[in-house]
């Protein structure tokens, strides 16, 4: 991908590897369909470019950000979360509740597990994660959300350096502060999640601390997908890259919760994959969307939207499995991109809604930086 070099000229900030700034990534354009098309897009950091179908149970999306449940009986569902937000014909989007998902009441994620008693936190993942220009440091994610961690267990606050991000590497491997530990990196997919981020936020010496892991990863590997796209290659190959990535976060997650790991325990809570389009696919809606790579359409848009909704609904099972915790990251930034003001936009909300990305497309802005912190503070907090 064009991102790294194109976008640090551009805005003076270096970012990770040749596919992406850490959470860029490219899904897919789509077409409307009856019955629920899809509504996808070369993505963000995170990239699905799909929106969820609201009321008929068939798949969930957009973007309740915090809002309740709406109307219906019994246990609530993704699909329940979210069935108000589609104004416009439906898109069809990943069907998470088919795995049977408990679903957390404020509708931000899952609520698989009871967050107690926690001595280490631990942050894994990619950009979005580490924080990038032209936000400051005060306003990432990571900072907020350790700063709240800190409070609810009762844990030094990590220190300035340790909330900050590289900038003349791109990478926070390795930062200790305390209670809080870092391994995130600029351009990470989830082939740096076994060999690299896993042992080295993880030494013998720390696993016996009762510990929670927090992260954002898949943006990369979306990105690397759209590209293989753009190329022309085959299905088969587009869905063997697919199924690997899939599989290196399953295989990422069963170390974290392999039996006797971590004798006092460990939680686990991580956010499934976003994107900038508010599902319509028009990925040069962003002002600088060719430098970020998104310059070429995808061949077989279709065949993509399959591949990004595959995955999200993948990413969910692996939190059933193993009974750790998934936010819907996607559903709540739909109608907070770059089409935030199209009425025709699958998830429109409504006029002056705010948009949630900063101006590489691909990164949360300061408010969205601060809505992923909330994300994972009402996950981690329910």
């Amino acid at each position: 991908m064009l991102g790294v070099a194109s976008i640090t000229a551009a805005l003076g900030a270096g970012c990770g590897s040749e596919d992406s700034l850490s959470g860029a990534a490219g899904a897919v354009t789509s077409t409307a369909s009856s019955g629920g098309g899809a509504g996808g897009a070369p993505a963000g950091a995170g990239g699905s470019g799909v929106g969820g179908n609201g009321g008929n149970g068939n798949g969930n999306g957009g973007a309740n950000a915090g809002g309740a449940a709406t109307g219906g009986e019994g246990p609530l569902t993704v699909a329940k979360c979210f069935d108000d937000v589609f104004v416009n014909p439906p898109a069809k989007g990943p069907n998470y509740d088919q795995f049977k998902p408990v679903v957390g009441s404020h509708c931000l994620g899952t609520n698989h597990q009871d967050i107690t008693g926690v001595e280490r936190v631990v942050f894994l993942g990619d950009s979005v994660t580490v924080g990038t220009p032209p936000t400051f440091t005060p306003d990432f994610y990571r900072a907020k959300l350790s700063d709240a961690l800190a409070k609810k267990f009762g844990l030094a606050t990590p220190d300035i350096l340790w909330k900050s991000a590289d900038l003349f590497n791109g990478t926070s491997i390795t930062k200790e502060s305390g209670a809080f530990a870092s391994c995130s990196k600029w351009g990470a997919r989830t082939d740096d999640l076994t060999p690299t981020q896993l042992p080295d936020c993880f030494p013998a010496s720390k696993l016996g601390k009762r510990t929670l892991v927090i992260m954002t990863m898949g943006g990369n590997d979306l990105a690397h997908l759209t590209k293989t796209a753009i190329d022309g290659k085959s299905d088969a190959e587009l869905w063997a890259q697919t199924k690997l990535f899939v599989e290196l976060q399953r295989e990422a997650i069963a170390w974290l919760k392999t039996p006797g790991r971590f004798p006092n325990g460990v939680f686990v809570v991580y956010a499934n994959m976003y994107e900038f389009t508010d599902g319509t696919g028009e990925v040069m809606s962003c002002d600088v969307s060719a430098l970020a790579g998104f310059d070429k359409p995808v061949p077989s848009p279709e065949k993509l939207t399959e591949l990004v909704i595959w995955a999200n609904e993948q990413f969910l099972q692996i939190a059933v499995e193993h009974g750790v915790d998934m936010l819907f990251l996607l559903e709540s930034f739909c109608g907070h991109g770059f089409h935030a003001d199209d009425p025709a936009a699958p998830c429109y909300r409504g006029p002056g809604q705010p948009v949630w990305f900063d101006l590489t497309c691909t990164h949360p802005n300061p408010t969205g930086h601060g809505e992923i912190s909330k994300m994972f503070e009402a996950v981690v907090g329910e």
